[in-house]
């Protein structure tokens, strides 16, 4: 087993992401990681390797997460946040959509889709880390984003078609009625 200053190298930026990925706030994001890495150390002797450390601390620092949200509650508005569409260049794909609709759509997106979008969109994690969060292979990361990407393009697509199809409608109705 590594020493906790080398599980801490290793991991810290992984586990610093995955909570950036949640909260999208920086400040909050540190001081989680900071609480996750003790209670690691507090609990080291419970870790039985039938996952991997990331996975493990990953777990960790989702507990320290609810826990955090319990005692402070959001109350803010999502446009006290950055713009969360122009976070990465994958963001682009969603520039079209307003931040409050982008996550409603997100929120109705099944898992593992949802969690895979935020780690990456939000927590701009490469596709080997959210693999290595979840548990799975770089590639399942890989192709359940490109399927999430697939279902969030096919409901704004939808959802255009159904909003197009009500201001023609309209249109017509102003038509006839003059």
């Amino acid at each position: 087993m590594q020493s906790m200053d080398e599980i801490y190298q290793t991991y810290a930026r992984t586990v610093y992401k995955f909570l950036l990925s949640k909260t999208q706030n920086e400040d909050i994001a540190e001081e989680l990681t900071q609480e996750t890495f003790y209670q690691a150390v507090r609990c080291i002797h419970r870790f039985d390797g039938s996952c991997k450390l990331s996975t493990w601390l990953c777990a960790i620092a989702k507990n320290q997460l609810r826990a955090y949200q319990r005692k402070h509650p959001i109350n803010e508005s999502i446009d006290a946040h950055e713009d969360l569409t122009g976070i990465s260049t994958e963001g682009e794909i969603f520039c079209q959509i307003e931040r409050v609709d982008l996550m409603k759509k997100l929120h109705s997106c099944p898992e593992p889709y949802r969690e895979i979008i935020y780690l990456r969109i939000f927590g701009n994690l490469s596709f080997r880390e959210i693999g290595e969060i979840m548990g799975r292979t770089e590639n399942w990361a890989r192709v359940n984003y490109y399927r999430a990407k697939e279902r969030l393009r096919e409901t704004v697509q939808e959802d255009r078609g159904s909003e197009e199809g009500e201001q023609f409608r309209l249109k017509k109705e102003m038509e006839e009625n003059e």
